[in-house]
């Protein structure tokens, strides 16, 4: 091992580092601004105004993005993404040199790699938004942007996951459980769910589903729970509105009773287990909506956006809940002793 990186070394510290752990709650907060951009550009279908990738017309200033809303929203999305990836990159340098636990680096290196393919998965859908396989209606550049929108939470909450990681309650947190096993495995549920139900979403938005039920809660202007027919727009669109959205109806309230019943839980905890039940009736308003304004472009982003919050919301009570069993396993990496107590714990 060379000088240089014994001493690299020895400057890191597991101990909170209020700088840093500031970067990455910035960090974390405007990676919202770069989904609500992405969803207003989706909403009003400006995802194809500049035909070209990386620069917008071959330029970073191109004419007409100050003044027309489509180049407007197109550009700002692709600014922010830039910024955004160097944000990431400084946040993943700075990690590397300061921070001693190991898992906390690499999980900064995969949020490297996440922007970096987020931006690849970007251009490719620019790129090749006119090609077309014969066995698929949508575009190859399309089913890219439904790759580009799924990526794009997993982003945000692998964003999240470091910011946490780095707060100075998780890195005072010392041996303490911050909630029980039922709270964890319902946690795990409730994001697996959000995620299929956000991935449902980006389908139908690119396969342009979004109307292919008109009303709602019923399926028909006669109150039909069930569509008269089916082909592929309405069975997504019916999965994503009726079926998936009824699931989470039930997974997230009780994700957030499971929370407020848990002795292990924190006050801190239970505020955030209100706030994603507010967010679930603030979501099924914002779809409802949606529909019946026929997908008024504001209302629609906003309802992308509560979708991303809601997932933060339960990403990060999820894994604040398995604090615990993510530093204990740390600690019990070869080389290293693992807390005792924490172990008894989480035995218990």
């Amino acid at each position: 091992m060379s000088l240089s990186t014994t001493s690299s070394a020895s400057r890191r510290t597991a101990a909170y580092q209020p700088a840093l752990a500031w970067f990455a709650a910035i960090g974390g907060a405007w990676v919202f601004v770069l989904v609500m951009l992405g969803a207003f550009t989706t909403s009003i279908g400006a995802g194809m105004v500049f035909k070209s990738w990386p620069l917008s017309d071959g330029s970073l200033n191109p004419t007409g993005w100050l003044s027309e809303l489509d180049k407007f929203a197109e550009h700002s999305h692709r600014l922010s993404a830039a910024l955004m990836s160097l944000i990431t990159i400084a946040l993943a340098v700075w990690v590397w040199r300061a921070e001693a636990r190991g898992w906390v680096r690499k999980l900064a290196v995969f949020a490297v790699v996440l922007v970096l393919a987020q931006a690849l998965i970007g251009g490719l859908r620019v790129l090749l938004d006119e090609q077309h396989l014969n066995l698929l209606t949508p575009s190859v550049g399309r089913l890219f942007a439904m790759l580009h929108a799924v990526l794009a939470q997993i982003y945000v909450c692998t964003l999240l996951a470091l910011a946490l990681s780095l707060s100075r309650a998780w890195c005072a947190g010392g041996a303490a459980v911050p909630a029980g096993r039922g709270v964890r495995r319902l946690g795990v549920v409730a994001c697996g769910l959000l995620l299929v139900q956000l991935a449902v979403a980006a389908v139908m938005r690119h396969s342009f589903a979004w109307l292919a039920i008109p009303t709602f809660p019923a399926a028909t202007r006669t109150g039909g729970l069930l569509p008269p027919h089916w082909d592929f727009p309405v069975a997504i669109q019916f999965t994503h509105t009726r079926i998936m959205a009824v699931l989470l109806a039930v997974a997230l309230p009780a994700l957030a009773a499971a929370i407020w019943r848990d002795r292990f839980a924190r006050p801190g905890m239970k505020f955030a287990a209100g706030l994603l039940v507010a967010l679930v009736a603030l979501q099924i308003t914002l779809g409802a909506f949606a529909i019946w304004k026929l997908r008024e472009p504001y209302i629609t982003t906003a309802h992308v956006v509560v979708g991303a919050c809601t997932l933060a919301t339960a990403f990060g009570l999820t894994w604040w809940a398995h604090r615990s069993v993510i530093e204990t396993k740390a600690a019990a990496a070869p080389g290293l002793a693992a807390p005792a107590e924490s172990i008894a714990t989480l035995r218990a």
